[in-house]
């Protein structure tokens, strides 16, 4: 008739029954009480009994049903009923299992004691008043306290006959309060306050008894907790195992509902209603320390990792979790480990967005954030000079305890140390600091690695939608320079993004690397030249256009070249005759290499053409410039012809 019969009279057997009704496996849910009978809705797979059952009745039942199973989940504090049914099920020869709640966690400040009777005399040794939790059962036993009706304040189940029969006990008015719970921490601390309690008592119920929300409340409140011990060591499994224990036995498929969930900041206030709920009802939580202690509730299983591809595999082992959150810093959507997670585990997931660093930190400046560039230089690459110099705002996560000083150094370097940098560091903490000073004094600061910064930056200069800096722009010397003309087709040719890994060969004044370095934004460019001189004037127009992603390599390539990255453009200006040489190594690092090619005589064209045939390039083009510049003569312009320059490009080369 039935396949389960659960003595279900807690929360966890409550769930139980849901969860084998849900998978319509039928259950017969026993519960002592008529709160319990109101707690389950009876349905096609559920039958809801009432009756308080002895030894015999059960066996009875048992004999009646043929069940499969029994489960045993009743209050921890029943062993008269959890003995019981262990004979009822040893004589019927049914199988049983006992469900346990967890064990609350309380602080070391705390109270122990063996039963009722210690509890009393423990208290009797005290003074002030004491907030008593334990229900009606045992409440006449502390009329046993001289000055019990002044002292005790008895919370019980507001049924008529219980508030009855604790009135004959001598508890009336203030001192009995009738109500039902669940109880939150906060309610208990109220409770606590009102009666100006500095002991409370209870007992161990576990989690879903309330216990570690009284515990709680009472070492904010600065009360004593006095926890009567649990009267059984006993052995069974959790609600997750019996779960997957049951899927096993019917046959059944367990599936995890998996919520990706931004926290906030990291304090339970930064938390959204949305995400609470997730946390409160999970039978898992997922994350970093940092962030899965931030939101787990007391004795709620957690898994301590971040790793994408573990925590896939994890959920894929573990399916008697039923409800798994997976707790990520922020907000899922900004700089989140969100996009792997859901890459590994599907589109099967609910995302609940979160409070971000930004929205929080730009709210607490009193600054608006819908102007402001949004960047991240936590564990990745970040040109933030290149940011700074072209935006009035930027905002961006470090990582580091020194990186506010090393951005503070750089933008001195740059001359830009009236910048301002608002700093924050561990944002929505009781040890929560913001400030803001100017870039020049903070080159010396050491902070918390847990920080953020935004940066504004009044002289901004909005950078150039494309290349084409005037020649006159830059520092020169006698080292050759690319001509602007050239320069704007050359880099056309090139086909930068924003990411690219440049390589400028024979950089001379640096003209072509500072453009490089300019629209390849996020990437790097590395200059390669042998002259000191040369050298020395790429680091000034280095400097002068904040080109901080921009890297001078001294010396002769190919040689200068060997230990670079491997490059996705390359721009060879000048060879020294080793073009052919050059070209190789190029290939041998990324045979997708695209180059581009500036020839002025025709010695090289034909050093590059004899290249191009050799590596067999799969994309080839040749293109010859002619550029005149006018020249004020009088009232005249006069057209003045710059050197011819062939402009050689070539992409998908075989190499060696």
């Amino acid at each position: 008739m039935y396949d389960v019969v659960v003595f279900a009279g807690t929360t966890e057997g409550y769930e139980i029954c849901r969860f084998l009704a849900e998978k319509k496996i039928p259950v017969y849910a026993c519960v002592a009480t008529e709160y319990g009978s109101k707690s389950l809705t009876e349905g096609e797979y559920l039958k809801v009994s009432s009756k308080r059952l002895t030894q015999e009745e059960m066996e009875q039942l048992f004999g009646e049903m043929s069940p499969r199973l029994i489960l045993d989940a009743t209050h921890p504090y029943a062993a008269e009923v959890t003995a019981n049914i262990r004979c009822a099920c040893e004589n019927a020869g049914v199988s049983y299992q006992r469900v346990l709640r967890e064990e609350g966690n309380h602080a070391d400040s705390a109270v122990y004691v063996a039963d009722t009777e210690a509890a009393i005399e423990y208290l009797k040794g005290t003074k002030g008043n004491i907030l008593l939790t334990t229900g009606s059962k045992e409440l006449q036993k502390y009329t046993a306290l001289p000055d019990f009706g002044e002292r005790l304040y008895a919370r019980v189940l507001s049924l008529p006959s219980v508030m009855e029969a604790c009135k004959s006990y001598g508890f009336e008015g203030k001192h009995l309060i009738g109500m039902q719970g669940p109880f939150s921490m906060e309610l208990n601390a109220a409770m606590l306050r009102q009666y100006e309690c500095r002991y409370l008592v209870t007992k161990d119920t576990g989690k879903a008894g309330g216990f570690q929300e009284k515990i709680d409340a009472a070492l904010l409140c600065g009360a004593v907790p006095v926890i009567i011990g649990r009267p059984l060591k006993e052995e069974g499994m959790s609600v997750p195992e019996c779960k997957k224990m049951l899927a096993g036995q019917f046959g059944f498929e367990l599936k995890s509902h998996v919520t990706l969930l931004g926290i906030g900041m990291g304090d339970r206030s930064t938390l959204t209603l949305a995400g609470e709920k997730a946390v409160r009802e999970a039978d898992l939580i997922i994350g970093a320390k940092r962030m899965a202690d931030a939101v787990r509730e007391p004795h709620q299983p957690v898994l301590y990792e971040y790793n994408s591809e573990k925590i896939g595999e994890y959920i894929k082992n573990h399916p008697e979790y039923e409800k798994i959150v997976i707790a990520l810093s922020g907000d899922v959507g900004f700089y989140s480990g969100a996009k792997k997670l859901l890459d590994w585990l599907g589109e099967d997931v609910e995302v609940i967005c979160g409070i971000s660093s930004v929205v929080y930190f730009m709210s607490r400046i009193g600054l608006s954030w819908d102007d402001a560039r949004l960047v991240s230089a936590h564990g990745r690459s970040c040109n933030l000079v290149s940011e700074i110099r072209c935006s009035q705002k930027v905002f961006a996560i470090l990582g580091t305890k020194d990186g506010v000083a090393k951005l503070a150094r750089k933008l001195v370097y740059y001359g830009m140390g009236g910048v301002r940098l608002y700093v924050g560091e561990n944002l929505s903490y009781e040890n929560e600091t913001i400030f803001v000073k100017k870039a020049e004094e903070l080159t010396e600061y050491e902070g918390d690695a847990l920080s953020v910064v935004c940066a504004y930056n009044e002289k901004a200069v909005p950078c150039n939608a494309t290349h084409g800096i005037p020649d006159n722009a830059f520092i020169r010397g006698k080292a050759p320079m690319t001509k602007e003309e050239v320069r704007a087709v050359s880099l056309a040719k090139l086909r930068l993004s924003a990411d690219s890994i440049c390589y400028d060969v024979g950089a001379g004044t640096g003209s072509v690397s500072v453009e490089m370095a300019l629209r390849a934004s996020q990437g790097m460019v590395y200059a390669i030249e042998k002259k000191e001189e040369a050298a020395g004037l790429l680091e000034e127009n280095k400097r002068k256009f904040a080109a901080d992603n921009l890297v001078i390599i001294k010396g002769e390539a190919p040689g200068a070249m060997e230990e670079l990255p491997s490059p996705t453009h390359a721009f060879i200006g000048g060879s020294s005759g080793n073009l052919r040489e050059i070209v190789s190594l190029l290939l041998d690092k990324n045979p997708g290499v695209r180059i581009v090619i500036n020839c002025i005589t025709l010695e090289t064209v034909t050093e590059a053409l004899q290249v191009m045939q050799e590596f067999a390039f799969e994309e080839t083009e040749i293109v010859q410039l002619g550029a005149a510049r006018s020249k004020n003569v009088g009232r005249y312009h006069m057209m003045m012809g710059e050197n011819p320059i062939y402009i050689i490009t070539c992409s998908g080369g075989k190499g060696r």
